[in-house]
């Protein structure tokens, strides 16, 4: 875990995140929280994950999605390199029920 963003600021952010139960309680929380622009880019660089963990090109990553190619390589980058938080995310989606077949 990258210690620069580890504070009491984001371990009280991540608290409150953790408090949400429902799917409407996480955007009326998201949506005072972010801006359009910001929650829609983090909503895009999921998706980019997704589509690279089912081996869709940078090309048609890059159509369906709208990301730019640094998007998507910081997002490959991430899911390789990473602490492994898209893949745990991923597998609980999958678990759940609630991951798309891929």
């Amino acid at each position: 875990m990258n210690k620069k963003i580890k504070t009491e600021a984001a371990d009280h952010l991540f608290d409150a995140i953790l408090c949400l139960h429902t799917k409407e309680e996480c955007y009326r929380f998201f949506e005072d929280l972010c801006t359009v622009n910001e929650l829609l880019s983090l909503s895009q660089r999921f998706e980019v994950a997704d589509m690279l963990r089912r081996r869709k090109t940078y090309l048609e990553i890059a159509e369906k999605t709208g990301a730019s190619t640094a998007t998507i390589s910081r997002v490959n980058r991430s899911l390789n390199y990473g602490n492994d938080g898209y893949e745990m995310i991923f597998n609980r989606l999958s678990e759940s029920g609630k991951m798309p077949e891929q």
